[in-house]
């Protein structure tokens, strides 16, 4: 022995209830008897939804204006906007008798939005100078394929005939801009 730290410990006999681990046991139990009748953390989701909060970013959509027509005009000020680098589209000029489908001349033949890459920052709703693209409170549906997260206008443009309401992510001041029927942009 070279130090006198060593310490003897002694051998401490177990009762014949430890050597069964019944006081173990029945810890175990009384621990899970106890959960039995605290609230539950889970939900049993899809059939029950949580409430989202007022600035959940959700999927993105592609604004219709009052007559049905997109209001998307590929600009690109979205994409630029995007830190993510998630927004990729091809500018279009519209053919005659194309008026009620788009907006104005130009237009967006190919939107894509890569919800992998998306950090649903919402700058790409801010940067849109036509107010044609919002961040939604619903949920991407998840898929097993990459390519499935690469949304196309099929996806993020909105139905003629079920619009999606975005009211909750327009600012007052906004609101009261589009009042405003003298500037083109309201007409």
């Amino acid at each position: 022995m070279l130090t006198n730290r060593s310490k003897i410990v002694a051998k401490k006999e177990l009762s014949l209830a430890e050597k069964l681990y019944f006081p173990a046991i029945l810890a175990g139990m009384a621990i899970t008897l106890k959960h039995f009748f605290t609230k539950k953390v889970t939900i049993n989701y899809p059939e029950q939804k949580r409430e989202h909060s007022k600035v959940y970013r959700g999927q993105h959509v592609l604004k219709r204006d009052e007559i049905g027509a997109e209001r998307c005009t590929a600009c690109g000020l979205c994409a630029l906007a995007c830190p993510a680098e998630a927004i990729t589209m091809t500018a279009s000029e519209r053919k005659p008798g194309e008026e009620k489908l788009y907006r104005e001349e130009k237009y967006a033949s190919v939107y894509e939005i890569n919800m992998l890459r998306c950090i649903f920052c919402g700058d790409c709703e801010e940067a849109c100078p036509k107010e044609a693209i919002f961040l939604t409170d619903r949920i991407i549906p998840s898929n097993y394929e990459r390519g499935g997260f690469v949304f196309g206008k099929d996806i993020l443009v909105e139905p003629v005939n079920d619009r999606v309401d975005v009211s909750l992510r327009q600012t007052e001041e906004v609101r009261e801009f589009k009042k405003n029927k003298n500037y083109a942009h309201n007409i």
